[in-house]
Formats: C-alpha cells, structure tokens, sequence
C-alpha cells in the first residue's frame, strides 16, 4: 500500500450559527456564534483523510465566483498531493446553511449543491491516472450520481477498491452496489438502502443482511453514540463509539470516512481503521466547524488508546 487516498466528492462554503435551540418555523432567534468556512463532504473527508496520515488527491468542482476562488485558496493551502478542481460558470460553488443547537450539538442542514451537480464524464475521464494509482476511491452522493457512477466504474477497471459513503442520501441503483468494497451508511441512510428502520444494534444487522443480499459485500453502519456496526463475511462486529463532549456534530460523518480510507491505504484491517475512525470523530466533534476541526493523527490515536 502507497497510502494514497483519491477522494472525489464536493466543495461547499459553510455558514454556521450556533444557537440556544433551533427556531421555530417563522420565529427569528439570536444566534450565539457565527463563522464561515469550508465545507462540503468531498473536502471534508479529504482534509480528515491528509490529517490521518494519507496521501491525498481532491477532485471537485466549484462556480466561478468569490465562493470558487475562496476553495482554491483552500484547497490550495491544505497540504494535498494534488487537487483537481473544475469549475463552471453556470451554477454558483455550492454553499450549505448549518444551525447547530442544543447540549448535544445536533445539526440542521440546508445545501445548494451548485457546481457540484455539473461534474461531466469528461471530466471524471480526466481523473483516470489518479483514480488507479490510489490505494483508495473514497466517494460520497454530494455530486450528480452520473459522475459518482462514472468514477466508481473507472475505479474497479483499475482495480481501485471503492469507499461510497451514501450521504446525502439519493436513490442508488442495486445494481452498484456489488461495485464497492465498502458502504459507509449511518442510521437514516442504512434505513433507506434497505428498507428497514435503523434505531439500534439489532435493527442494523437486519439491515446489513437486506444489503448482503442486495450485493453489499462489506458494510459499516454509524450509530452515533451506539458506535458502529462493522458486516463482512457473514459476521458483525460493533465498533464501540469513543467518549466525546460534543461542541459541533456537524463533520463527525465526513471525520470517520475520511479516517477510515486513510488507515485502510495504509493497510489495516477493517475493524482497525473503524476503530481509528470512531476515536477520530469522537475528537472531531468537540469542536466547531467541519473541515476546521479534523484532528491530527496523535489526537486521535491518543483518543483510541484512552477508549481500549
């Protein structure tokens, strides 16, 4: 293993407002905090994956406009191996409006995808050479489903084992799930993809056994403070969820996968990087921001020992 990492998946510029609670419809509150920063589950997962020690390429798409030239910037700045970054001058960089509220610091979420919906073949066929020299696609469905199916598809000609992280959720057909190495579902999207609602442990393995059939061949459930349900071979494991003070949940998905593609290029097994990746979201989600609060590898191989 090269330990190299190709995320292809979305750029978004987060707006955040920390709030007592969530307002009511018509209501206006205060917000207790405000910032503004990069987003997106593509960059996100990509800045956790660098963070978790992995060699990254970051292929997206952005608008040509003020939000498209403050992700070069970052982009630019954060360290990868290498960013692909296409643009077009049709739809704006995509953006997400966040509240984040209450002792558990949940989130509600609104996205304009933009850009990200506009990736063409072409484009993705660009991306061939990176695709198959990654040890790793790590994918999301931030992005028009044409172009994830696209990427995937390239992926497994190069022998390229496939990540797809099915958020935020659309309709797949079954038909690419034999495609993957690994499905990343939490609760609701494992719902969904299945058919069966997901509460708990039990409900999951019920789940995980409608998506072996279906072709699924390895599948991790997050369960937020149940941990993670690990199915592979006909057997489950659950991966416990680290101790955490939640300040911000709002990239504990994007921190796991991201962590998760980074120790499996570096050639743990699944049940290690899961268990890397639990302890990764557990640091990530004590503070605020997405892609501003990955953790670096020490904090969260600190954070794993402690939860042995």
């Amino acid at each position: 293993m090269s330990n190299k990492v190709c995320v292809f998946g979305s750029f978004n510029l987060d707006i955040v407002a920390g709030m007592a609670r969530f307002p009511q419809p018509g209501e206006s509150l205060i917000a207790r905090t405000s910032m503004m920063g990069a987003g997106g589950k593509g960059a996100n997962q990509a800045i956790a994956a660098l963070r978790a020690r992995a060699r990254v390429h970051y292929i997206g798409k952005v608008g040509r406009d003020d939000f498209g030239q403050f992700a070069r910037r970052h982009l630019d700045s954060a360290g990868f191996d290498a960013v692909t970054l296409f643009s077009t001058g049709e739809r704006p960089t995509g953006n997400a409006l966040i509240y984040v509220a209450g002792e558990d610091a949940e989130n509600m979420i609104a996205v304009d995808p933009g850009a990200n919906l506009t990736v063409t073949d072409q484009e993705i066929d660009q991306c061939r050479p990176a695709i198959a020299a990654a040890d790793i696609l790590l994918t999301q469905l931030e992005n028009n489903l044409s172009a994830v199916t696209r990427a995937i598809a390239i992926a497994r000609e190069a022998g390229t084992p496939v990540i797809l992280n099915p958020a935020p959720f659309q309709p797949v057909p079954d038909a690419l799930l034999p495609q993957l190495f690994l499905l990343t579902p939490n609760a609701t999207e494992c719902s969904l993809l299945s058919g069966v609602t997901v509460t708990d442990v039990a409900s999951a393995r019920q789940a995980a056994e409608v998506l072996h059939r279906k072709g699924v061949t390895a599948l991790i459930i997050t369960l937020g403070t149940q941990g993670a349900l690990l199915s592979q071979h006909g057997e489950t494991t659950l991966i416990p969820a680290c101790r955490a003070t939640p300040v911000d949940t709002t990239g504990a998905g994007d921190a796991f996968n991201g962590a998760l593609a980074a120790r499996l290029a570096a050639g743990a097994t699944l049940t290690q990087a899961a268990q890397f990746a639990s302890a990764y979201a557990a640091v990530c989600v004590e503070r605020p921001g997405a892609a501003a609060s990955m953790p670096e590898y020490a904090e969260a191989l600190a954070r794993r020992q402690a939860c042995a």
